[in-house]
C-alpha cells in the first residue's frame, strides 16, 4: 500500500513537472499576442489622419477666418469680446478630437466686465523629461494681424502637423486671452499661468510670424537661448532690436517673472498705433511656421 501510494504522488509530480512549464509557455504566449494586440488598437486608436501638413492654403484660410470673421478680440468692447469668445471656440475646434485629436484642457482666466476666457492647453504626449511649451496669445493688438493673429494661426498649424509624433519631452501648447490687449489683465493672469508652468526647461512664445519665411529668434535669458538648435533654425537676434524702446511684449514680460522664455517670430515687436491690417503672403507665412514646427521638435527629442 505505501508503494501504491508513493507511486500516485510520483504521477502527480511528473504530471505537475509537465504541466506547470507548458502552463507558463501558453500564458506567455498569449500575454505576447494581447501585447502586440493592443498595439495595434492603439495604432488604430491614434491613426496619423489626425496629423494634417503646413500648406499656405490651410495657413491663409486660418488668417482669414481670425482676421475678418472672428475679428478684434479684446476685453474693451461687445465686439472684441465675442471675438475672444469665437477665438477660443476655433481654436478647441481646430485641435480637439474632431479634428487633430489631442485633449483640450481649460484654465479658467480672471474675470474681467465683459466675460471671462480661459488659457486653452494641449499636450502632445512624449517621455518622462521637462515640457516643453509653445505659447501663443489669442487676443489682438490694434489692427491684429501680427499682434497676434499670425502666431496663433502658426502655432495652431503646428500642433496640427505634429500630432502624430512621439516625441522624447512631451510638447505643451497654450493659448492665452490676455497678452497683446493693454485694457486686458495680462499680469494676473501671467500670474496664474506662471504657477501651471511650475519650472519649465524652456518656453518659446510664439508672434508675428507673417513678415517672412526665416525665424528670428530672441530672449533676455541669455542661457536659455544658447542651444545649438536655435542657430540651426533661425537668426538669433538680442532681445533690444525686437523689443525697441517697449519692453512690453509676452517673451520679456514672462522673463520677468522668471520664465526661460524665447521670442520666435519674424520680425520686430508690433508697437501700440502700429499699422496692422495687411493679410502676410501665406507661402512666406507656411515656411516660417514649417521652420517652428521642426524647431519644436528638435528641441523636443
Amino acid at each position: 500500500m505505501p508503494d501504491e501510494s508513493k507511486s500516485r504522488r510520483s504521477r502527480w509530480m511528473v504530471a505537475a513537472l509537465v504541466i506547470l512549464p507548458a502552463w507558463l509557455v501558453i500564458s506567455a504566449g498569449f500575454g505576447v499576442w494581447k501585447y502586440y494586440q493592443d498595439s495595434k488598437k492603439e495604432e488604430i486608436i491614434e491613426p496619423s489622419k489626425f496629423a494634417t501638413p503646413i500648406s499656405p492654403d490651410r495657413i491663409s484660410d486660418d488668417m482669414r477666418k481670425l482676421v475678418e470673421i472672428v475679428g478684434p478680440r479684446n476685453v474693451g468692447s461687445e465686439e472684441g469680446a465675442n471675438g475672444l469668445t469665437r477665438a477660443a471656440s476655433m481654436i478647441q475646434g481646430s485641435l480637439g478630437p474632431g479634428n487633430a485629436g489631442y485633449r483640450v484642457e481649460l484654465e479658467g482666466g480672471p474675470e474681467t466686465p465683459n466675460g471671462q476666457w480661459p488659457v486653452i492647453m494641449a499636450t502632445l504626449p512624449g517621455g518622462s523629461a521637462q515640457p516643453l511649451w509653445v505659447i501663443a496669445g489669442y487676443d489682438t493688438l490694434g489692427g491684429g494681424v501680427e499682434a497676434n493673429s499670425s502666431g496663433l494661426a502658426s502655432v495652431l498649424a503646428v500642433a496640427r502637423a505634429v500630432a502624430g509624433e512621439k516625441p522624447r519631452r512631451p510638447v505643451k501648447f497654450a493659448f492665452l486671452p490676455h497678452a497683446y490687449d493693454t485694457d486686458g489683465p495680462v499680469l494676473p493672469l501671467l500670474d496664474r499661468f506662471t504657477r501651471k508652468l511650475g519650472k519649465p526647461d524652456l518656453v518659446l512664445v510664439v508672434e508675428a510670424m507673417g513678415a517672412k519665411g526665416e525665424l528670428m529668434i530672441s530672449s533676455r535669458d541669455a542661457e536659455a537661448l544658447a542651444r545649438p538648435s536655435f542657430e540651426a533654425h533661425g537668426a538669433i537676434v538680442g532681445a533690444e532690436a525686437v523689443c525697441l524702446e517697449d519692453d512690453f511684449d509676452l517673451a520679456s514680460t514672462l522673463f520677468e517673472l522668471n520664465q526661460p522664455a524665447i521670442r520666435v517670430a519674424t520680425r520686430r515687436v508690433v508697437r501700440e498705433g502700429e499699422a496692422d491690417e495687411v493679410l502676410p503672403d501665406a507661402a512666406k507665412h507656411a515656411a516660417s511656421t514649417r521652420a517652428l514646427a521642426e524647431l519644436v521638435m528638435e528641441l523636443a527629442r
